[in-house]
């Protein structure tokens, strides 16, 4: 049965409401076991710590963080892990069960979770994350390890803070004997500390990848079409550098700071160097001021929405222009938003295959490091497109014998595998 929402839910509470709801309507459709649902429906594990970090000022201060282990049915729990001053529970939850769809679908051998820490790191020195940072991995303790939990760079985070959570563990006695071989308890790492060559813009990359399938697919050429990205962070930025090198031209760009456009086209390059300054795309010289709303109905063929949660809601969903919606963040697109699109024949290609780009790679940095070794990029590349391309044949497939929604026939992929297994193991004792 779907969940009731409530208007005065938060929007941790709204998200996970949306999660649920999308599961329960792909459990339906597949006629996935009661006890399988069960199970699916809640967390496995949420943890929640708080921790004392002295600010550079001396002054004490308390942070709140989470880590939320949906399932691990197929694998280690694996999921991001995000700086910012909204994470709550729910949020959380919500993201850790998309993982969890999200890794099955893809077809890595792991599970789904997800972390945060309540704060905003542009509030607080270098320094001060660092003991933040690893102070929330001593506080976590045994609830990540290289075989059971492995955590990843997410909003507000990055490669540095993976290598001190790496690195905290380590010496606080994580891995035993096996110590070097321990450094894949965490992905996403900088490259001299064991991370993978291609992991920096492999979740934009893949986006790319799904998007150039989805055009093939349909007998449509990508090159010459344009494209509108929300959000310049890690995925924005990637996305648009690999769409440029497969003729897509960015012509509109919107984040926290505002929303710009050029119809000529935007640099990715010249305006990530803007962004890596500045703060955001306000104040871009090489396009102009645009109102945010004006953004998403921007005239352009692709949409990208790489920013945050619900952003393509009820209201902004009919005045939507573009032809397909790639969605490079996690639930950008809201339940009744998506019911909008799809009646209007716009294209949605989903999150949990869109931006899956990031936890296959980090699959390889996982790989790479417990067998010692180090790929190549073009390798990275390569298995990277084979194994999307292969997800999204799955779902195509699904998509026609069902003849559901794309998002659906994702979640059914990834729902039969898990159930599957669930079948054969049975619940013990």
């Amino acid at each position: 049965m779907p969940t009731r929402r409530s208007s005065d839910a938060s929007d941790g509470e709204k998200l996970f409401e949306t999660a649920v709801e999308q599961f329960d309507a792909a459990a339906e459709l597949i006629g996935l076991s009661d006890r399988t649902r069960a199970i699916l429906r809640s967390p496995k594990n949420e943890i929640i710590v708080s921790f004392p970090v002295e600010m550079d000022d001396g002054e004490l201060r308390i942070f709140r963080g989470y880590r939320v282990q949906h399932n691990d049915i197929l694998g280690p729990f694996k999921g991001g892990l995000r700086f910012s001053p909204h994470v709550e529970l729910d949020e959380v939850k919500a993201l850790a069960m998309w993982m969890t769809w999200k890794t099955s679908l893809s077809g890595v051998p792991f599970g789904g979770a997800k972390g945060g820490i309540a704060f905003n790191p542009r509030e607080h020195s270098t320094a001060e994350i660092e003991r933040i940072v690893r102070r929330f991995t001593h506080a976590l303790g045994s609830n990540i390890g290289p075989e059971h939990d492995i955590p990843a760079p997410d909003v507000g985070s990055n490669a540095q803070a993976m290598v001190w959570m790496m690195d905290t563990y380590l010496n606080a006695g994580g891995g035993g004997g096996d110590r070097q071989n321990t450094r894949r308890v965490v992905t996403g790492k900088t490259i001299e500390t064991g991370g993978s060559l291609g992991r920096d813009k492999a979740t934009g990359q893949g986006a790319a990848f799904v998007l150039a399938h989805h055009f093939e697919q349909v007998n449509r050429d990508l090159r010459d079409k344009t494209a509108a990205i929300q959000g310049f962070g890690n995925v924005g930025e990637h996305s648009a550098r690999a769409m440029g090198r497969m003729g897509v031209t960015l012509t509109h760009v919107a984040d926290h700071t505002g929303a710009v456009m050029n119809g000529h086209g935007i640099d990715p390059e010249a305006l990530w160097r803007h962004t890596s300054e500045a703060g955001g795309v306000a104040g871009f010289s090489d396009a102009e001021v645009i109102d945010v709303e004006d953004f998403f109905a921007a005239d352009v063929d692709i949409l990208v929405p790489a920013a945050i949660e619900n952003q393509i809601t009820a209201a902004r969903a009919p005045h939507v222009r573009a032809s397909v919606v790639l969605e490079g963040a996690n639930g950008p697109t809201s339940v009744e938003g998506e019911k909008i699109l799809i009646d209007r024949g716009i294209e949605i290609l989903p999150d949990v295959l869109a931006n899956a780009g990031g936890v296959v790679v980090s699959y390889f940095e996982w790989l790479q490091n417990k067998m010692s070794s180090r790929w190549r990029l073009p390798e990275v590349d390569d298995e990277l497109r084979r194994y999307l391309w292969e997800a999204a044949d799955n779902i195509e497939a699904e998509k026609k014998r069902l003849a559901c929604t794309r998002r659906e026939a994702a979640y059914a992929v990834a729902l039969n595998r898990i159930g599957t297994v669930f079948d054969q193991r049975g619940i013990w004792p």
